[in-house]
């Protein structure tokens, strides 16, 4: 007993030294990203300011460089010009040599602190990398320690194979969140920035350039909204395709393949047998939409094909789905130990008490087949 409780202690200890950790991690990439960003707007000024100074350096030289000839001209025949005239020659000459002098010297700094900027994002990007990188680790030990291995403990039988899958399901997740906080960052989040700036834009533009052309600052606004709206839909779509819960199975995959074909250079067929109108329990249409949508992304992503065809049967005592593509094929003999998504839909099929096959060889394409028995109480 006394052994258990200190073991309890240890891990606590472990999971808020870890835990404190992660933050701190967070609160240094947070830190180097604002700075990112301070730093490529100054880039951007500084960019500015060196062409304008170049430009104007150019100028003054041209200007210097014809004051200097005068000046010569007027000291060869000094005798035909009056002191007046020779004054002003000089004076000329020496100020723009000064202002050309000063603006050299701008310019050097400016070059100076361009550069120095540049090495500073470039070393930002790899504290930023390596700090997003720390968190992933950070988030799996963590979340190890704190029991989500013994959430899929009764899974797996074997320890060693338990401790694995444990750590690919709490990987995948991790992976999976960073890639939704990714888009949501790239995408809606810069729309949205974008829209709040080019927003305090128009009453400076309808009282500089007039209406019309705040008007047409307006029309690109709601183009950028409605962009934005439809970024936000397809991630939640990604998530969760809301779909399933109001039209059912075949509907919604219907819907998914047809975007997935607008959307890739891939063709994709799919043909529906039996009654489109039988609703299954959620989790089964859960089930065999994950199943189609990891087969056809795994065919997508790894066998390059020309060709994907999805074939649904339904019937009142069973769903049978066939996903082929003629792409590159594989050995499933030879398959990955790591090949996440053929274990995820394992796991899936497993879940639902189904059948599921894969046929594929080198240069022969995939097939992938799915068989799941239904009764009454999986029916709606």
């Amino acid at each position: 007993m006394s052994t258990k409780l200190s073991l309890d202690e240890i891990i606590d200890k472990m999971l808020g030294t870890v835990g404190d950790s992660k933050e701190q991690i967070f609160e240094i990439s947070e830190r180097s990203r604002q700075e990112y960003e301070s730093l490529q707007d100054e880039l951007q000024q500084v960019r500015q300011k060196v062409a304008s100074v170049i430009d104007k350096s150019e100028r003054t030289e041209m200007q210097a460089r014809f004051a200097r000839n005068r000046l010569a001209e007027v000291s060869r025949h000094f005798k035909s010009y009056s002191n007046e005239d020779v004054k002003t020659a000089y004076e000329q000459a020496n100020e723009l040599q000064v202002n050309l002098a000063v603006l050299q010297q701008e310019e050097k700094q400016l070059r100076e602190r361009r550069d120095t900027i540049e090495r500073r994002l470039i070393q930002l990007e790899g504290t930023m990398e390596r700090a997003e990188t720390l968190v992933s680790q950070v988030t799996v030990v963590y979340n190890f320690l704190a029991g989500d291995l013994k959430e899929v403990g009764e899974m797996v039988e074997d320890a060693k194979e338990k401790q694995q899958f444990g750590l690919k399901i709490i990987e995948a997740q991790e992976k999976e969140r960073k890639r939704v906080a990714r888009e949501i960052h790239d995408g809606p989040a810069q729309m949205i920035a974008n829209v709040m700036l080019r927003s305090e834009l128009v009453e400076r533009v309808r009282s500089e350039q007039g209406m019309d052309k705040a008007l047409e600052e307006i029309q690109d606004l709601r183009s950028m909204i409605r962009s934005s709206l439809a970024e936000v839909r397809r991630i939640i779509y990604d998530l969760r395709p809301m779909a399933l819960d109001d039209l059912g199975l075949v509907p919604t995959l219907n819907k998914y393949l047809k975007n997935l074909e607008e959307h890739t250079e891939m063709e994709v067929r799919f043909t529906s047998i039996g009654r489109d109108d039988i609703r299954l329990s959620a989790n089964l249409e859960v089930g065999l939409f994950r199943i189609v949508q990891e087969a056809v992304q795994n065919a997508y992503k790894h066998a390059d094909p020309r060709e994907v065809q999805v074939k649904i049967e339904m019937k009142r005592t069973y769903v049978s789905i066939v996903i082929k593509d003629d792409g590159k094929g594989f050995d499933p003999a030879e398959a990955k130990d790591d090949s996440f998504g053929l274990m995820g839909m394992r796991e899936r099929i497993n879940a639902l008490d189904g059948e599921l096959t894969i046929d594929s060889a080198p240069g022969k394409g995939t097939v992938v087949m799915v068989h799941v028995s239904v009764d009454d109480a999986e029916q709606q």
